[in-house]
C-alpha cells in the first residue's frame, strides 16, 4: 500500500498537489461539468484544515506544448474559490520565478493554482529539468490525479525524483476500491462492459476472467462479438481486426459471457431515425444496433440481482439519444438499488449516471478512463509506482 497524506506531517508544509482539473468548457468558456474539481476537494480541504500551504497543478485539454488562451485554468480557479470559500491565487505559468515566488509567499491555509502544465512540451516528455522546476514550488509532492496516473509525465512521475511523494485522498480511494475488485471481490462478481471498442478492454477481460462469475457485453462491442459468431449485424460498427479475439473469448468463457439477445436498431445514427425492435440474429442490411432490447435488459437484470460485486464500464446503448436510452438507464437504476459493491468507471458511463441523477448511489464512481482500464489490466500505473510505500517510510 502506498503512503498517503494521512501518514505524514503536513502542518504548515508547502504541498505540491497534482490534481485533475481537465474540465469541459462550453463555447463561452464556462465550466459544463465541475465533477473533477469536486473530486479534489477532500484532499484540498484536509490539507487546509491542517494549515498547509497548497500549490495545485493540473493540465487542461491538449494545447500541444503551446499557450492557448482558451485552455488557461482561470475558470477552474474561479470555481474552486466558490467551492471552498477562499481566494485562489493563480500564476500565468507553472514554472519560473513568478511561480516559485508565488509559492514561497503563500501563508498558512492559502491556495495557489499553477497555470496549465501542458503549455510546456516538457510536461508530456517527462523532462527532468522541467520536473525539477515544478518541484521548487513545494516541499512534499501529493499525487491526487488518478485519472492521469497512467501517464509518465513530469507532474505525475518526474517530480517524485525531487520531493517526498505520497497519495492524496482521492488517489487512495481509487486504489482501495479497485484493488478490492482485483484481489478479493465478493461473489457473485459480475462485470458489465459496453461502449465502442473491444480493443480498449481486452486486457481487462483477460486479467479478470478467472475472478468474475459473469461478463455482460453491451454497446457497440456486442456487434463484433455477434459478427464473430457469423451473425450479420447490418451497418453496426465491427472491429474486424478483433473478430478472432471474440471467437476465442466466446470459446474459453462459454456461458460465463452473456451477449444481448435482442436490440433496438435504427436506419441511421440519429435522434430522429426510424427504429425497430429485433432479435439479435435478424438485423437487416443498412440498420445498426443502438441499444439493447427489452428481453436483454430483463435477462441481464436477472443475472445482476444476486450479485455481490459489480464493475460497470461502458454504456450498453447510445444513451445520449432519447430513443436509445432505456438499456443504459434501466441498468443504472437497477444497480443503484442493488445490495452489493458497485463500481462505475469510464467517462461515458459516468456521464450517463450523472445524467440520470444517480452519481451518489454507488459504492465508488471512478475518475479514471484510461487509468482505470490499465489498473484493471493489472498494470502498475507510473503515477502510483513512484509514490512511497508505507513499509519503506521513515
Amino acid at each position: 500500500m502506498k503512503k498517503t497524506i494521512k501518514d505524514i506531517d503536513i502542518e504548515n508544509k508547502r504541498l505540491l498537489i497534482r490534481v485533475d482539473f481537465n474540465i469541459p468548457l462550453d463555447e463561452d468558456l464556462k465550466i459544463s461539468d465541475d465533477n473533477r474539481i469536486m473530486a479534489s476537494l477532500p484532499t484540498i480541504n484536509y490539507c487546509l484544515e491542517r494549515g498547509s500551504r497548497v500549490v495545485l497543478m493540473s493540465h487542461l485539454g491538449r494545447p500541444r506544448g503551446k499557450v492557448v488562451a482558451e485552455m488557461r485554468l482561470t475558470q477552474a480557479a474561479k470555481r474552486l474559490a466558490e467551492l471552498i470559500g477562499k481566494e485562489i491565487k493563480k500564476t500565468d505559468d507553472c514554472i519560473g520565478n513568478s511561480a516559485k515566488e508565488a509559492a514561497a509567499n503563500l501563508k498558512e491555509g492559502e491556495v495557489l493554482l499553477l497555470e496549465n502544465l501542458r503549455f510546456h512540451p516538457e510536461e508530456e516528455e517527462n523532462n527532468s529539468d522541467f520536473a525539477r522546476e515544478l518541484s521548487r514550488c513545494g516541499e512534499i509532492f501529493i499525487n491526487d490525479a488518478f485519472s492521469a496516473a497512467h501517464r509518465a509525465h513530469a507532474s505525475t512521475t518526474g517530480v517524485a525524483k525531487f520531493l517526498p511523494s505520497v497519495a492524496g485522498l482521492l488517489m487512495e480511494k481509487e486504489i482501495l476500491h479497485l484493488e478490492q475488485l482485483l484481489r478479493e471481490p465478493a461473489h457473485p462478481f459480475i462485470v458489465i462492459l459496453g461502449g465502442a471498442k473491444i480493443a480498449d478492454k481486452i486486457g481487462v477481460i483477460e486479467n479478470m476472467t478467472k475472478k468474475l462469475d459473469s461478463l455482460i457485453i453491451g454497446g457497440a462491442m456486442a456487434s463484433t462479438f455477434l459478427k464473430g459468431q457469423g451473425i450479420e449485424v447490418g451497418s453496426s460498427r465491427v472491429e474486424v481486426e478483433k473478430l478472432d479475439v471474440t471467437v476465442t473469448l466466446l470459446k474459453n468463457m462459454g456461458s460465463t459471457l452473456l451477449l444481448p439477445v435482442d436490440f433496438v436498431i435504427a436506419n441511421r445514427f440519429s435522434q430522429d431515425a426510424e427504429t425497430r425492435n429485433t432479435e439479435a440474429d435478424n438485423i437487416p442490411d443498412g440498420w445498426m444496433i443502438m441499444d439493447i432490447g427489452s428481453r436483454s435488459i430483463a435477462r441481464f437484470c436477472e443475472v445482476l440481482k444476486d450479485a455481490k460485486t459489480v464493475l460497470w464500464n461502458g454504456p450498453v446503448g447510445v444513451f445520449e439519444m432519447s430513443p436509445f436510452i432505456k438499456g443504459t438507464e434501466t441498468i443504472a437504476r437497477f444497480l443503484s438499488q442493488l445490495n452489493a459493491t458497485v463500481v462505475i468507471g469510464g467517462g461515458d458511463t459516468v456521464s450517463a449516471i450523472r445524467h440520470f441523477g444517480l452519481a451518489n448511489c454507488y459504492s465508488h464512481v471512478s475518475t479514471g478512463g484510461g487509468a482505470l482500464l490499465e489498473f484493471l489490466e493489472g498494470k502498475m500505473l507510473p503515477g502510483i509506482a513512484v509514490l512511497e510505500d508505507k513499509d519503506s517510510c521513515n
